[in-house]
This record gives C-alpha cells, sequence and structure tokens, in this order.
C-alpha cells in the first residue's frame, strides 16, 4: 500500500463513478482501477461494491476511507512541513466557522509579530473539518460554536477527538434578512411569520449529521429550506428571494460580505456558545499562544 492507492481510494470514494475519479486524477480508468484492485488483493477486503450502475462503498470500504483521510492528512502535513520549498518559513494554522473576531485576531496575531518569512493559513470551513484539522493537527486552534440542539453530540466529539474546548462568549439566536425586507424594521420576530420566506442553510450535508450544523435552531422544521455551502452565493440568494438566515446576529461593517444584511431577535431561543478548541496537552507554537490571547479578549464566559 502506498499514499497513491490511498489518494486514489479516497477520490474514487468521493466520485460517481471510476471514469470520473480517473479524469479529476489524471489517469486512465484501467490504471485507476488496477491500482485500487491491487490494494484491496493486499488488504484481503473489498472496497467497493461494483455493479452497472457504478460503485459504492462497502461497509469495511467505509472504514478503510475514515481511516485513510487522517493517514493522507497526516502525510500531507509532514510533506508540507519538511519536503515543500517553504519548510524554512514560519507556520501557524487556524481553522474556524466563520466568525469575523477569529480573522481579526488572526491578522493582529500576523501584524505582532511580522516575520520575515512565514506560511500562515486560516481555514473557514465546516464543523467536522474544524474538529478534524485541530485533530490531525493540520491547525492548531478551530474555533467553533454549539447550541443546545447539537450540544450533547458536540461535546461528545470533543471528547472522542481528545479536544479540550474554550468557551469564549454566548449569543442569542437572530434572523439576517436584506436590508430592504419588509421586516427589515422589526426588532423582534417569530419563524413563523417568516414561514412563507425561505430559509438560507450552509450545507454541511457531506457529514449526512444534521447535528454538526453551525447554525441555531438546527432541529426546527422548517417550511421552506435552501442550502449552501458558499457564503458569498448565500446571500445573493437572500437578495434575490427575500430569503433569511438564522445566525448569531453578530453582523460587522467590516465583513464584506454580510453588507446589506440586517440582523432581527428571534423570539424562539437557541442560544449559541462560541469558543475554540485545542488537542488536549498540545504545546502551542509562539503563534498559537499569541492567537489565543487575542481570543480572550473577546472572553465573556
Amino acid at each position: 500500500m502506498n499514499i497513491t492507492q490511498i489518494r486514489y481510494v479516497l477520490e474514487t470514494a468521493a466520485s460517481s463513478s471510476m471514469r470520473e475519479a480517473a479524469t479529476k486524477l489524471f489517469v486512465s480508468q484501467p490504471a485507476l482501477s488496477t491500482s485500487i484492485g491491487d490494494l484491496e488483493t493486499e488488504l484481503g477486503i473489498l472496497i467497493f461494491e461494483r455493479t452497472n450502475k457504478g460503485i459504492s462503498l462497502t461497509d469495511e470500504g467505509r472504514e478503510f476511507v475514515a481511516y485513510a483521510k487522517k493517514a493522507l492528512a497526516q502525510y500531507e502535513i509532514l510533506e508540507d512541513r519538511f519536503l515543500s520549498r517553504d519548510s524554512d518559513k514560519e507556520r501557524f494554522s487556524v481553522s474556524s466557522q466563520h466568525y469575523n473576531f477569529a480573522i481579526k485576531a488572526f491578522t493582529d496575531v500576523i501584524k505582532a509579530f511580522d516575520p520575515d518569512k512565514y506560511v500562515f493559513a486560516i481555514h473557514e470551513t465546516k464543523t467536522r473539518d474544524v474538529l478534524e484539522d485541530v485533530r490531525t493537527m493540520k491547525s492548531e486552534i478551530g474555533i467553533i460554536s454549539f447550541s443546545g440542539s447539537n450540544e450533547s453530540i458536540i461535546k461528545k466529539l470533543f471528547k472522542e477527538y481528545n479536544l479540550e474546548f474554550t468557551p469564549l462568549m454566548q449569543r442569542e439566536t437572530y434572523a439576517y434578512v436584506w436590508e430592504n425586507h419588509k421586516f427589515a424594521g422589526r426588532k423582534e420576530i417569530s419563524l413563523e411569520e417568516l414561514s412563507d420566506y425561505p430559509c438560507v442553510s450552509f450545507d454541511q450535508s457531506d457529514d449526512s449529521n444534521f447535528y454538526l450544523t453551525e447554525e441555531a435552531m438546527a432541529d426546527y422544521d422548517f417550511k421552506k429550506m435552501i442550502k449552501s455551502d458558499d457564503r458569498a452565493t448565500t446571500m445573493e440568494i437572500i437578495e434575490r428571494l427575500q430569503g433569511y438566515s438564522v445566525g448569531c446576529g453578530m453582523l460587522s461593517e467590516d465583513d464584506a460580505v454580510l453588507r446589506g444584511m440586517v440582523s432581527i431577535k428571534l423570539k424562539e431561543e437557541d442560544p449559541l456558545v462560541i469558543g475554540y478548541i485545542v488537542r488536549k496537552g498540545s504545546v502551542m507554537s509562539v503563534y498559537g499562544k499569541a492567537y489565543i490571547e487575542e481570543l480572550m479578549k473577546y472572553k465573556e464566559l
């Protein structure tokens, strides 16, 4: 087994067919099929079920993919750190659900140190990815939130992933609408009053688990729902369809994507607890320590 075969399996698992995977990997379909077949023979398991309708993961294949993702992530961290042309540069990485204060803290750290050579990264991503990035050391620190509707599962994942969570703040639940929406001047509103308009939600469907949503009211039965995995697209849909999204009301004039949006307090309550995660027992870099110091400036809990 080699890293190329692992990459082949992961790309195939994420594709609808072997042909699609081969195209993405820039290899021939027979070469891809042979490579995966050799791996299955070596491991003594069947990773993919092959039928006339396409391919699908077997139970053993799903287990293999779960471990393969972690192995590839670790390999890429080593490759990036020791084999890349940037190996002599200072490094620091953060993964976050989208919160403007997390971005500001990140830029403030860069301004404070301004090293001569560096490769810093901030990954704005989905809940599961924030957890995985910190777990696998792709990022030193993660910014994450949970509400009453998903608190138990998130805390279970903290324990399972050996992560330590530090709460920073708690925010009430708000609806975001465009500034020209008929309800834009309201101070408070209910989801029932908004039911004729589509709720646009950040899509985390790759996890097939709504409990990992970063939004409040995850268990509410919305009458109309549109899912989007791009924030700019989400804002455009809200503007064009007079829709709304659910959030914590933390709008900032510095956030170009959110300009034109206004927040209205929801009558329904499902407060978000927002904080940061690190690996238990991890030794923070000087940049990690400085980033946490910046985050603590926002601590209210």
